[in-house]
């Protein structure tokens, strides 16, 4: 098999130029599908298109559509001065322009209609609304007939009594109610100090460019009109939901960038550094001679080229694949060229310290490309499948998160393995006929070491197994990061843009609502129904409303809702309550003035929008909300279990939609998947190994140090509190190929060497070994200085899981072999003798001097 293989190198060495034609070639065809790329951070697409959730939130957004808007806030001590501003800057707005001719904004929402929502609000009202406002209202007309001056009545004012807490709370929720129901003939704080004008841009949230113009623009805008001149206190904000996805895009993009290319310099100047330092070792026999140092550091350009260049040929590959197979990169794909380059670089150190050994042995250029392609060759062959296939195993989970990392990530390993197998030789051959590269050894080579016994190998192995017992012991304390929002990054600038508005817009109680969407509307009650006795068992539903409640459309939800607001008008009539001078319940008595059903048609388009289809029709949903926080994300899994199906007793069965949901089954799978992947990715680990071998023995050998290791990063886990998270779930199976490596390098090295030969396998493969994690450890390190936490948590395991195996593989590994040679468990092959030039190890004999060589070898 090796003598067959020979052809290939051979035929490399030859041909150099055409080698690297066709790889160019590749990377132009690899340039022109990566510049496709973008990221998406929208988690709907994480899970596969036909899950219940997903269909419904996919309906919904298309029959709704799901807009955005431009929120400004002006805030001043003077309403009016905010309303002068805002009078002057609308028009200013409306005429803005982008790069494309076209202007920014539709429409905008500033000023109500008030003599229609004051006399008619309370018809839109749901009837929970109603009420709350009649229970409120009768506790109010009780507590006034009990106060010494009941003429003098703020119906939102502060309360002194012992129910200050309890009666604070339904004022907010009760003037929650109303602001929904537009009470106001602007959007605007209860002081009147802030001023929120909306406008509705033109192009689509997800063209980042667009929306950072927009914003840039508004921004400039606002510093040409001097809001100072209008007062000297006031402040104009640009913000709104829209600006949130841009700035999440453009600091992710901005992590992956900087960490990139932070990575990349940190890995080439360590493997730089390294090289540089064995071939010192090589020319001096281990002296320092500054001459030496110099010589070799003038040399250290060619070699950083010579192992970054078919990386990067690979990874243009890569990207060329990710962009025709998908498009977009989602938070957990964008990482992976960082990644890549890391791992990538592990089989360029292998494959170029090996070469340089041979050369260094006095083999000529085609004869040491022969010897590595067909040697090292096989371990890097053997650890590059291994690792590229526990990523492919990713691509049977339904999860895209990992599908989409093991399809990329797997075909970039391959990608690097055939760029270091064929573009690295080729690059390699160039630069010795050239005289770039010149790896003949001169002068006196290192002393060579005898077969030394690894030291303390018992002890070591006993130490290792007593820590590795902790670690199960300790396993069960493993933990699961579930609060999504420890996940998300902060961004100051959106934040302080954000606040400015809350004053106007409050922060209601009802949020993260889910909707489920009808096609008949007959169905809406029913399920309305059916939710409601759900939320009298289960205290986690806080809310239920339908839109036909607030826009009632059949004759009998009409009637219901005329005679409700009687009886609110026959509450208002209360002497104690009629008594108000603030105007409030005047205000209240004109919003509940309706007798006779409103048409739909009339009713204006700022209160119909929020509930309308793109048909221009009233939706059919049902609307629920949650009570509290869903960031936490075992209450979006329990509240995606409550009303996610909803069946009537008719037997119809509905499905909830809400972005919450989503993230409820996608950690859902994500938990379920990444078991499955971790134990299917051992096993085909297990069985590439073996059919390298060909052994069961030195296949269990082979794969201890990744079991071991394996063992400890949980243990490390639990020690340094690292919590797995629904980002960092992806490396569990990266880490067991990329582990795997060190354990098959250094036994295919100990059975080429044969017994005895430890000590000197570890001073040779453990090194390149060593490289190889490190350069893995900064690859994966680069996401350790992330903004985002999310990104940052597939950091952190990554180290903490690469480092626990290089640990067992440089510890213990050795230790156990030394104690299975000592015992005769193991029988490797005798230790090749080499006596001839080509003898690295010959090489190392005090008495062996280096001598220039002949033109044959050259």
């Amino acid at each position: 098999m090796n003598e067959r293989l020979r052809i290939i190198p051979r035929w490399i060495v030859r041909h150099p130029l055409t080698v690297l034609v066709v790889a160019f070639a590749f990377v132009a065809l690899g340039v022109s599908q990566a510049v496709k790329l973008r990221i998406d951070t929208n988690i709907a697409t994480l899970l596969p298109p036909d899950f219940d959730s997903v269909q419904a939130l996919n309906k919904l957004q298309q029959a709704v559509g799901a807009e955005t808007t431009v929120d400004v806030a002006i805030t001043s001590p003077d309403f009016e001065a905010n309303l002068a501003f805002a009078e002057d800057f609308i028009p200013r707005m409306m005429e803005l322009q982008g790069v494309s001719g076209d202007p920014y904004f539709s429409r905008y929402d500033f000023r109500r209609d008030v003599r229609f929502v004051t006399e008619n609000a309370l018809y839109f009202a749901t009837f929970d609304e109603l009420d709350r406002l009649e229970d409120f209202l009768r506790q109010t007309a009780s507590q006034v007939r009990s106060t010494t001056d009941p003429l003098r009545m703020d119906l939102f004012g502060d309360e002194a009594d012992a129910f200050q807490q309890q009666r604070q709370q339904e004022q907010d929720e009760l003037r929650a109610d109303l602001a929904q129901l537009a009470l106001t003939e602007y959007t605007m704080s209860p002081d009147s100090t802030t001023l929120v004008v909306r406008f509705y841009p033109t192009g689509s949230k997800t063209d980042i460019g667009f929306v950072e113009q927009l914003y840039a623009d508004v921004d400039e805008l606002v510093i040409r009109m001097q809001p100072g001149r209008y007062h000297p206190e006031m402040v104009v904000t640009p913000a709104g939901q829209i600006l949130k996805q841009a700035v999440e895009v453009r600091s992710i993009t901005s992590d992956v960038q900087n960490s990139f290319g932070g990575g990349v310099l940190a890995v080439v100047l360590t493997v730089v550094l390294y090289f540089l330092y064995k071939s010192v070792q090589a020319r001096t026999g281990g002296r320092l001679v500054w001459r030496v140092v110099a010589v070799e550091l003038l040399r250290t350009p060619v070699t950083a080229l010579l192992l970054t260049v078919p990386l990067l040929i690979s990874l243009s590959w890569t990207a060329g694949v990710a962009g025709a197979a998908f498009g977009t990169l989602n938070l957990m794909t964008s990482t992976l060229g960082l990644v890549l380059f890391g791992l990538g670089i592990d089989y360029g150190i292998h494959f170029y310290a090996r070469y340089a050994e041979e050369r260094g042995a006095g083999r000529g250029v085609s004869d040491a490309v022969e010897e590595t392609f067909v040697s090292t060759g096989q371990g890097i062959a053997v650890s590059a499948f291994t690792t590229a296939f526990a990523l492919f195993v990713l691509q049977i989970a339904d999860f895209r998160g990992f599908s989409e990392f093991g399809l990329i990530g797997g075909m970039g390993i391959v990608f690097a393995l055939i760029s270091m197998l064929f573009v690295l030789p080729a690059l390699l051959s160039i630069a010795e006929r050239v005289g770039a590269l010149n790896l003949r050894s001169r002068g006196e080579a290192s002393a060579y070491e005898p077969d030394v016994r690894f030291p303390f190998s018992r002890t070591v192995v006993s130490v290792c197994l007593g820590i590795t017992a902790l670690c199960v012991l300790a396993v069960p304390d493993v933990r699961f990061e579930y609060n999504f929002s420890n996940l998300e990054p902060e961004y100051p600038d959106y934040e302080r843009r954000a606040q400015a508005l809350t004053p106007a817009l409050g922060q209601s109680e009802r949020r993260n609502p889910a909707y489920i969407l009808l096609d008949d509307p007959q169905d809406v009650r029913s399920v309305t129904a059916a939710l409601k006795r759900l939320a009298e068992r289960d205290s986690m539903i806080l809310a239920v409303e339908s839109l036909q409640e607030r826009f009632p459309t059949d004759p009998e939800t009409t009637r219901r809702k005329l005679d409700r607001l009687a009886e609110v008008r026959e509450v208002l009539q209360d002497p104690f309550l009629a008594a108000d001078t603030t105007g409030q319940i005047q205000r209240l008595r004109e919003a509940a003035s309706a007798t006779t059903p409103i048409p739909l048609d009339s009713v204006p388009a700022f209160i119909t929008r929020p509930f309308m289809t793109r048909e221009g029709t009233v939706g059919n949903f049902v609307i629920v909300f949650p009570r509290g926080k869903l960031s936490d994300g075992r209450r979006s899994i329990r509240f995606g279990e409550l009303i996610g199906q909803v069946t009537t007793p008719d037997g119809g069965e509905f499905f909830a939609a809400s972005t919450q949901l989503v993230a409820a089954d996608m950690l859902k799978l994500m938990q379920e998947e990444s078991q499955l992947m971790v134990g299917v990715t051992f096993v085909l680990v297990f069985v590439l190994v073996f059919v390298s071998f060909r052994s069961l023995r030195w296949t269990l050998v082979a794969v201890t140090p990744l079991a071991v290791g394996l063992v400890w990063m949980l243990g490390a886990m639990v020690l340094l509190d690292v919590q797995l998270t629904f980002y960092n779930l992806v490396v569990l199976p990266t880490v067991l190929g990329i582990g795997n490596d060190g354990g098959v390098h250094l036994t295919h090295r100990y059975r080429e060497e044969g017994r005895g030969s430890i000590r000197r396998v570890l001073r040779s493969t453990g090194e390149h070994v060593t490289m190889g994690a490190l350069t893995n450890l900064i690859g994966f390190g680069g996401l350790l200085v992330s903004n985002h936490p999310g990104l940052r948590s597939i950091g952190v395991l990554a180290v903490v899981g690469i480092g626990t195996t290089l640990v067992a593989t440089l510890a213990f590994f050795p230790a156990l072999l030394q104690v299975a040679e000592d015992n005769r468990w193991l029988e490797p092959r005798p230790r090749r003798k080499r006596h001839d030039v080509g003898d690295p190890d010959a090489l190392r004999h005090p008495v062996f001097k280096l001598h220039a060589p002949s033109e044959s070898t050259k």
